[in-house]
Order: C-alpha cells, then structure tokens, then sequence
C-alpha cells in the first residue's frame, strides 16, 4: 500500500445519521491493522477550512445566498485538497473523510435546487475533478436524522458555552431534507461503481460491521491493481 497512490474513502449521509461515529470506528479498525490513516471532515479540515466552516454552519449567519454558500464550500474544500488530502494521498495513506463534493451536490445542488451541473462544474475546475476510491453513503430517515442532529447540537450548546453552534442547516424544513435525501439516492445510483449505500435506520453495532467489510474489499481490489 505505501507503494503506491492512497485511498479515498468518503462517508456521505444526513445530518444525524451517525457518519463522525463510523468514520472514527473505521479508522480505529484500520489503525489497529498498521494502516497509516487520516481522518478528516468538510467544511473543514484545515485553520482555514474552520474558519469557513464557522460561518457556514453558525445559525447566526443570515443572508447568505445559496450561490455564496456553495462557492464557501468549494474555498474550504480546495483548500483541503492542496494542504492535506492529496500530500497524503501521495504519501501512499488512506485519507477517510467525513463529507465531499457529493455532500455538496446533495446539499446546495439538490437542497439549495442549484442543480447537480453547478456542482461538478465547480469541482472540476477547482479540484481537478478527484473521486474517492469509495464512497459510503449513510442511508436514513430525514426526519430521524434531522430530529438527532439538533438534540445533539443543542447537547453541545448546553454542556460547553463556548461550543459553535452548528444548527444553521438544521434549521431547514423537511422538504430541504427530503430533497437532500433524494439527491443523494441519485447520486449514488449515477456513480454506482464507487458508492456502497448502508442502511444506517439500524443501531451502529449493526452497521459499523459491513462498512469494515466494505472498505476491507476495496482495499483488496486496490492492492490487487497496484
């Protein structure tokens, strides 16, 4: 594996649906197999992808237009991509990262109604078009997911004063969420060869296994090829 290019593996989903919980289990598997793994997140990953991240998820930022906001998403991912997702790529680790560009496309291309060609267009030019090597969606129940996200937001707000409020998308109504989820399905459906869709209504000891199964026969087919 340290011989050749990394692995990309991206976890997709909604809000809620417990995708930081099993990107941190799966990369505890992989490290406790001496796989050299990084584990980051969108919006995000970098100083500057933060403080991105901090305007765009705050419920206090208002005003923002759908078309602001999608190009916020882009400056936090490009700049991720150039500061650590490809040096470690070409340093032969596995990159495991909790959102891409299909959050992107899932989110402002279908919740915002921008549209998917907005999306690819954007990441074409400006991240050179890179796919993960496999991409785990998350699959839930909008209003399940939605309903935990804010319980767990509104946790974070009590139990540290100084925690960032995260609730601006989850202000969004129920059809924003539905057109999220749908997007997401299509997605997953247009670039089959890449996703592997779990169904995570069911409690994680359940789910956390077939991911491990998953990345674990990617891995094989990457090792085969090299």
């Amino acid at each position: 594996m340290a011989a050749r290019r990394g692995i990309f593996i991206t976890i997709e989903g909604l809000d809620g649906c417990g995708k930081s919980t099993q990107l941190e289990r799966l990369a505890g598997v992989l490290r406790a197999d001496s796989l050299d793994v990084l584990a980051t997140r969108e919006p995000g990953g970098t100083a500057l992808g933060d403080r991105i991240r901090g305007v765009l998820l705050d419920s206090a930022t208002t005003g923002l237009s759908p078309w602001a906001e999608m190009a916020l998403m882009f400056a936090s991912r490009a700049q991720h991509l150039h500061e650590l997702i490809l040096p470690a790529l070409e340093n032969g680790r596995i990159v495991l990262c909790d959102r891409f560009t299909d959050s992107t496309e899932a989110y402002q291309g279908g919740g915002r109604k921008l549209g998917s060609e907005a999306v690819l267009s954007l990441h074409r030019v400006l991240c050179g078009n890179i796919q993960p090597d496999l991409t785990i969606l998350m699959d839930s129940e909008p209003g399940a997911s939605v309903a935990r996200a804010r319980r767990r937001n509104r946790a974070r707000a009590a139990s540290d004063a100084g925690e960032a409020d995260e609730n601006r998308f989850e202000r969004e109504s129920r059809a924003f969420f539905d057109r999220v989820h749908n997007a997401y399905l299509a997605i997953a459906r247009r670039e089959a060869h890449r996703f592997f869709v779990v169904d995570a209504r069911r409690s994680p000891e359940v789910v956390h296994p077939e991911i491990v199964a998953a990345v674990r026969e990617r891995l094989k087919l990457a090792a085969r090829t090299a």
